[in-house]
């Protein structure tokens, strides 16, 4: 299975340099919209509610330190399947050229994101779990 280093990097490949915000964004929409258009994980990592967004920790720990990010020492978008790969190159095509503080915005929303957070007081640090039936129900009802 893939890990979601390995779909960072083909969302790297793809688009170029961007901010670390930005791509973990849109790997929370790759996972998002895999789960609805193939009824699968993109990736097996957890998603978390931050206060500025979704994030992936392991994603983080990754690229941690860092503004903009160009490419991933670790990950390998060899290991997506074709299948895997279509579903992340149509969420750049609708994502992708959007900045990072509106998909930031976007994700702050939604119910997924709102739902973590929901005992959290706005601008507070939360690690709270997005769970993947919370993604595959909101973006599946859209």
């Amino acid at each position: 299975m893939a890990s979601v280093l390995d779909v960072a990097a083909h969302i790297l490949d793809r688009q170029g340099p961007m901010t670390t915000w930005k791509l973990q964004k849109l790997v929370y929409y790759s996972q998002a919209w895999s789960l609805v258009w193939d009824d699968d994980v993109l990736f097996p990592e957890e998603i978390e509610a931050w206060a500025n967004g979704p994030v992936v920790r392991e994603l983080y720990n990754a690229h941690r330190g860092k503004y903009r990010i160009s490419c991933l020492h670790r990950g390998n978008p060899e290991t997506l399947t074709e299948i895997q790969r279509e579903t992340i190159d149509s969420v750049l095509a609708f994502y992708g050229d959007k900045s990072p503080q509106w998909l930031s915005d976007l994700t702050h929303m939604e119910i997924p994101w709102q739902l973590a957070r929901r005992k959290i007081p706005d601008g507070e640090r939360g690690n709270t779990i997005i769970p993947k039936e919370s993604l595959a129900e909101y973006y599946g009802g859209l």
